[in-house]
């Protein structure tokens, strides 16, 4: 990438651009770089995590290697084929941590990152992660993707030191890993156009220098996306590479705007009611990259509308709350008790405030249009990618019921403290319209 942000000047949006991300590796036989690592840090005693599938790509190999250079190893090796990113996890992993530890070196992708992450956030230890896959754009982000009490929550976390991409582990992962880092890759056409479209109606924090180090990225990714069927090293690299970039991008830009916006709602929505109800789920990056051909059918159905201020108006008015608070009960589970809180802090649905937004939606509406223009490809293009990898284009297809999108969009709009196109959608009165024509 051309992108070289120095944290000693201030950009053009005002800020300086960061990330905690000191090293990165990516090549074969990248792992063996750690020992070199762990000594820059002063490391005397490595704690290593892992998983029972992931401990045995790299976990033997990585502990001789550092106590061939006299640093001493721990390690805690999760026993669940599937593991969770909740409170159990967490505690476990603090009941077994050793706190004589002076760096932590996990081996994983995105629940053992996750986790590691809080602990090493907590401790404010020296932090490495060694992919074991391209599987999502988590690795650099000060943050963890977490379940607690039933919720897909962000919780704050540290940033590993260094991020480790060794070529052999990458592309020794099933394809299907590969295919969910570039569905996840995949999002960032929405995030983009959804973090524009939130500037520009509410007047949210957004850097265009930080936009095009995404675009850049993921442009990269589409481009190798079929060398991925192939196993080949540069399209792993590239994937890899723009996977690091989009989690350093919401370093730079202090928020998760870069990283996703409503597609990522989508999967969030899917994982809480798998959580309470037991319905099926996929892998994050392909209920993401499904999530994000669904919203750019619904952006291409929205650019076929001309808002109307009265109509926008009576809709909101006649949204009855308590209404779409059991509904949501409903749909989701115990997850939309936080949901259904939140509003009481953000008051979206205030009837002065929906007012003041609607003004400037109808005055900027070309301006609305032609920003999902710039951003977001067609459905037909966006299928090509996906056939390009042969990844799935139905809910179906990944064990999911399509019947659900309609409710699931609706859902989206409050999960978060985020503009994204279901609000729009609602604030120009359409939310419902829009669903039944793209969804049926």
């Amino acid at each position: 990438m051309s992108f070289n942000f120095d944290p000693a000047k201030v950009c053009a949006c005002g800020k300086t651009h960061t990330t905690a991300v000191e090293h990165v590796t990516i090549e074969e036989g990248a792992i063996n770089a750690i020992p070199g690592y762990a000594k820059a840090y002063g490391a005397k005693k490595a704690f290593i995590i892992g998983d029972i599938n992931t401990y045995p790509l790299a976990g033997d190999k990585i502990t001789a290697m550092l106590e061939a250079e006299g640093i001493c190893c721990t390690s805690y090796v999760f026993k669940e084929r599937r593991l969770e990113p909740d409170e159990k996890a967490v505690g476990s992993l603090v009941l077994h941590y050793d706190a004589k530890s002076d760096i932590i070196i996990s081996i994983g992708s995105g629940v053992i990152n996750d986790i590691s992450k809080i602990i090493a956030y907590q401790t404010n230890t020296p932090y490495v992660i060694v992919a074991s896959a391209a599987f999502m754009d988590g690795y650099a982000a000060g943050s963890s993707s977490m379940a607690i009490d039933g919720v897909k929550v962000t919780v704050p976390a540290k940033s590993p030191d260094v991020i480790i991409g060794d070529i052999n582990i990458l592309n020794g992962a099933p394809i299907h890993m590969a295919k969910a880092g570039l569905g996840d890759m995949l999002a960032k056409y929405v995030s983009i156009c959804e973090w524009r479209l939130s500037n520009l109606i509410n007047g949210e924090y957004y850097c265009e220098e930080v936009a095009e180090f995404t675009r850049q990225s993921l442009r990269a990714c589409v481009n190798g996306a079929k060398g991925l069927l192939e196993h080949n090293d540069e399209s792993m690299k590239m994937l890899f590479e723009g996977l690091i970039n989009c989690g350093k991008a919401m370093d730079y830009a202090g928020c998760s705007r870069p990283g996703g916006g409503v597609e990522h709602y989508f999967s969030h929505i899917w994982d809480m009611r798998g959580l309470d109800f037991g319905t099926p789920t996929s892998s994050h990056g392909m209920q993401v990259a499904l999530g994000t051909l669904n919203t750019i059918k619904c952006y291409q159905e929205l650019k076929n509308i001309t808002p109307n201020r009265e109509k926008a108006l009576a809709y909101a008015k006649n949204f009855d709350f308590a209404d779409w608070s059991e509904q949501l009960r409903t749909f989701v589970g115990k997850g939309a008790e936080a949901m259904i809180a939140l509003e009481a802090k953000e008051k979206k649905y205030d009837l002065d405030k929906h007012a003041a937004r609607l003004e400037v939606i109808l005055e900027k509406w070309d301006d609305i249009l032609r920003i999902i223009d710039e951003e977001l490809p067609s459905v037909e293009e966006f299928e090509a990618i996906l056939d390009s990898i042969e990844a799935p284009k139905t809910l179906e297809a990944i064990g999911l019921d399509s019947s659900t999108l309609a409710m699931t969009l609706k859902s989206t709009k409050d999960i978060r403290d985020k503009y994204v196109l279901p609000r729009l959608l609602w604030d120009i009165g359409e939310l419902d319209e829009v669903c039944n024509k793209v969804f049926g």
